[in-house]
């Protein structure tokens, strides 16, 4: 068969052939194009997460302790200078192509500073001095000089200051101060005199050259009452090298920070076993200090869950095109039915049909294949990736070759089908499509089986089970419901018969004999993919909602140490505060079982106070459907509290004989110097405020304390409540901080650490944190892409439902209308008869897409995507009428698509077309 032919042939059926094409395009364009911007939403994810994250939380830090150098050390500084780059070449690869920014710092211990410019009101002051890279690159000098830069040295140490702790303290350029150290037997070393020789002022404050610890752009604070205020002070080499060689105890610091911009999802594996290694290999005589790993291996976790969800997505959405393509090769077959007998009675054997059919769609389809692959690589993907065009290249190949070869195989079997004759046709495949179809839900039933048993590895490649387990089940729900459906028809349709007119009859009838399985079961499937988007989606927004009410169980938290009893009013008198309420929590609080202090051996847990009715307000007026347990609204009785506690610390309790009940003592717990006894009233798997992961939690109801208690009770936060208006967190931590001063400052608390700032958080901003986690970006691409692509899919699929049988309906319409059917009636006679296809498949297809996530939730991990709040499934009114909207779309569409179709045929032509299925 010459080229021409084909040509000829091809251009004759040139709609048929554009359909394989544009199917096959669009299968090549995902194929190639979705890795593509997956990697880049992905990459682009964990630079953005990581870039977020604090400077020092990047930081990779070595450290010597501080010590003295052995007599004779030269160029200490300069020497320990080296170290920079020799540890930097000791690191693995993956580690070391990471680093961006790197610093070296050394710095003498402490000593006390004294001077004519220092008075007493501003307390005692040590002071320790430091050399540092780039220090005159991150600093700009407002005074002075730089140490060591004159020609005459002022003092045995140079000295320059931040220009805000030179202000603070009252010093300038040119102020001599002197500098003790005292050793550990209590010996002062020989006085030191230090001279301030310049002023500077950073370049850029939250620059990392200035995260070292303590800070040297301010006074660090004192930790405690009676202790000094820190302050650094900057010098050269030589000033630190004489210190050194003094005696003085010197350490010494490297810095490592990662580069966000230089992060791949590829290496992140590689990353970490890295950072690993670093600490197995750490040179001896140095301290290692790094938090890196553990953000790295919180996005690796929520991008290896990201990425399967995306593989079950990608999965429905192929198998939903295959489906279309297998759909088009049968629809071009039938339509050239009788050209294919032609060529038999004409003495073609079926390889020379099948070669004919093979020839024509190597014509087409692989170009089209070509063309999806060179679309899919114009799409953006990761600056810095390394992609994988080989991956690519196979999987388009190998959609090419399976396209290609759907039409020649439609070919062989329609000729193997008995040439077309329907009445060959139904004798035969009664047995074989049972056969098939209970093979096929026996599949699905023992696939999903073994996953739920198995399980899933995260991260790994893609896995079969996984992507063949949604598949078979929306495949196998398809034949059961299309093997189902046609039973209550048929008792609709007695029922019709009864009646006056024909039309409800008839449409019954005809539905349900209509034998279009395999196009509604692909409608099943690309609406199942849909609603599997729509649900998950909606699934994890409410797991996010409700992650963050468990850290804010309000509009607001405030959170600190103690504050005084009257911040409470304080915060309520603030524009847009609508309601406040008091928590006390503490942490590792040990249990006890008599008077006499006896530990009840059921360790340690977090207790939480909260005023029952005022969280309940709060939680209300802040419009959260947080509830209140009834174990504690049974008020505040200093007898026994009522106490809700985890399971696991409830049986703990109970067996160390603390429950309350017959032959059992309630047990008592130590809160700010107050015994507050409680029994145990109920318990709970979790509870607002309680830190996810905490294993053994007591809640209590905040206590109505006697006056002569020991200690009232100062709260460490508080609720509040905006409902419609908006709080300035900066006036909430004002008058918080203030508050907390107050209680610091009032007498109930003398000595011991200072406190640090209260902090605020509020509800929107801890669910816009979980809602914008790195792979975000990557989840809504997903579900985005699988809604929109299955829903379209399933249109068109609903489409070729509708063609398949156009013929025999048109036929069946060109009758009726010359026995007097008018074209209401006809109208009427098309809804009722493609109502129950488009209905049970549309809804069938929304049932499957809902259960999968039921039944896949324990291997899909998406509790990364919520910050640990487990995701569940529910039916949402939003969800129901969304499939209800769809369902009258797809009605809406069979009609337009079958009104269409009978315009193209003339009724006497349809009249002479023959008898056809």
């Amino acid at each position: 068969m010459s080229v021409l032919a084909v040509l000829r042939r091809v251009r004759a059926y040139g709609g048929h052939f554009l359909l394989l094409a544009v199917l096959t395009l669009v299968t090549a364009l995902l194929v190639t194009g979705v890795p593509r911007i997956a990697d880049r939403l992905s990459g682009q994810g964990l630079r953005e997460q990581f870039a977020d994250l604090p400077g020092p939380r990047r930081d990779v830090l070595y450290t010597r302790p501080a010590e003295p150098q052995p007599p004779g050390t030269p160029a200490v500084a300069a020497g320990q200078r080296a170290g920079l780059d020799s540890l930097l070449a000791g690191m693995p690869a993956p580690v070391r192509e990471v680093v961006g920014e790197r610093w070296y710092t050394a710095e003498t211990q402490f000593g006390r500073l004294t001077g004519p410019e220092l008075t007493p009101d501003e307390g005692l002051i040590d002071l320790s001095l430091r050399t540092m890279t780039g220090l005159r690159e991150a600093a700009t000098l407002v005074d002075g000089r730089w140490p060591g830069e004159g020609a005459d040295r002022a003092a045995p140490v140079e000295t320059a200051l931040a220009e805000p702790v030179a202000r603070q303290l009252g010093l300038r350029a040119g102020s001599r101060l002197r500098l003790a150290l005292r050793t550990p037997d209590g010996r002062d070393y020989a006085a030191t005199t230090v001279a301030v020789v310049g002023l500077f002022r950073p370049v850029d404050p939250e620059g990392g050259a200035w995260d070292a610890l303590p800070s040297a752009l301010r006074l660090t604070p004192p930790v405690g009452d009676g202790q000094p205020f820190l302050m650094v002070g900057m010098t050269d080499e030589a000033s630190f090298d004489d210190r050194a060689a003094a005696g003085w105890a010197v350490g010494f610091g490297w810095r490592y920070r990662i580069d966000p911009g230089r992060l791949t999802p590829a290496r992140l594996d590689a990353l970490v076993d890295g950072l690993a290694q670093l600490d197995r290999e750490r040179p001896a005589g140095l301290l290692l200090a790094q938090g890196v790993d553990i953000p790295l291996r919180q996005y690796a976790d929520s991008l290896a869950a990201a990425r399967t969800l995306l593989t079950v997505i990608a999965a429905g959405v192929l198998a939903t095109l295959a489906g279309l393509t297998v759909l088009a090769a049968r629809l071009a077959v039938r339509r050239r039915r009788d050209e294919y007998l032609l060529l038999r009675a004409r003495g073609g054997s079926v390889t020379d049909v099948v070669r004919r059919g093979l020839a024509e769609s190597l014509l087409v389809v692989p170009a089209a294949a070509v063309a999806g692959w060179l679309l899919g690589g114009l799409l953006p993907a990761d600056p810095l990736g390394d992609g994988t065009p080989g991956a690519a290249s196979r999987l388009t190949v190998l959609a090419g070759v399976l396209a290609t070869l759907a039409l020649p195989v439609a070919v062989l079997t329609g000729q193997r089908d008995g040439g077309g004759r329907s009445d060959l046709l139904r004798a035969r495949s009664g047995a074989g499509r049972l056969t098939v179809e209970v093979t096929v839900v026996g599949l699905a039933a023992l696939a999903a089986f073994l996953l739920r048993r198995r399980g899933l590895v995260l991260g790994g490649e893609v896995d079969p089970l996984l992507v063949s387990v949604p598949v078979l089940l929306a495949v196998a729900a398809a034949l059961v419901s299309l093997r189902a459906y046609p039973w209550p028809l048929r008792l609709f349709s007695r029922l019709a018969a009864r009646a006056r007119g024909a039309v409800a009859f008839l449409g019954t009838a005809r539905a349900g004999r209509a034998g279009v399985a395999a196009p509604l079961v692909v409608v099943v499937l690309a609406i199942a993919t849909a609603a599997f988007c729509g649900v998950v989606a909606v699934g994890i927004e409410d797991g996010r909602d409700r992650a963050a009410a468990r850290t804010v169980p309000a509009d607001a938290l405030v959170s600190g140490d103690r504050f005084a009893p009257d911040t409470a009013t304080e915060l309520a008198g603030l524009p847009g505060v609508r309601a406040v309420t008091p928590v006390l929590a503490t942490a590792g609080q040990r249990l006890y079982a008599d008077a006499d202090g006896r530990p009840g051996g059921a360790g340690e847990a977090y207790v939480l106070l909260v005023e029952p009715a005022g969280f309940a307000e709060v939680a209300r007026r802040s419009g959260l459907d947080l509830a209140v347990p009834a174990a504690l609204r049974a008020g505040g009785d200093v007898a026994a509290l009522p106490a809700l506690v985890s399971p696991d610390f409830a049986a703990a309790l109970a067996d160390a004989q603390l429950a309350d009940g017959a032959g059992r003592r309630p047990g008592w717990v130590d809160v700010q110097g107050n015994r507050l006894p409680f029994r145990v009233a109920g318990t709970a798997e979790e509870f607002p405020l309680i830190p996810g992961g905490t294993g053994r939690f007591l809640v209590l109801p905040w206590p109505g304390l006697p006056a002569g208690a020991p200690h009232p009770l100062a709260p460490t936060g508080f609720l509040l409540a905006a409902g419609d208006a908006t709080v300035d967190p900066a006036a909430l931590r004002r008058v918080a901080e203030e508050g907390q001063t107050r209680y610091q400052t009032s007498g109930a608390v003398t000595g011991g650490k200072r406190p640090l700032p209260p902090q605020v958080t509020t509800w929107a901003a801890e669910r816009e944190r979980l809602g914008g986690s790195g792979v975000n970006g990557l989840l809504v691409f997903g579900f985005a892409t699988g809604a929109a692509g299955g829903g379209l899919l399933g249109l068109l699929a609903l489409a070729f439902a509708v063609l398949a049988g156009a013929r025999g309906r048109g036929q069946v319409l060109s009758r009726l209308r010359t026995m007097g059917l008018s074209r209401r009636q006809w109208r009427g006679l098309l809804l009722v008869e493609l109502t129950p296809l488009v209905v049970i498949s549309v809804l069938t297809g929304a049932v499957v897409g809902a259960l999968l996530p039921v039944l896949l939730n324990p291997v899909l991990g998406l509790s990364a995507f919520t910050g640990g709040a487990p995701v569940t499934v529910r039916f949402e009114p939003g969800l129901v009428a969304g499939v209800l909207g769809l369902a009258l779309l797809a009605l809406a569409f069979a009609v337009a698509v079958e009104a269409v179709n009978n315009r193209r045929m003339r009724l006497g032509e349809v009249l002479r077309l023959g008898e056809e299925s």
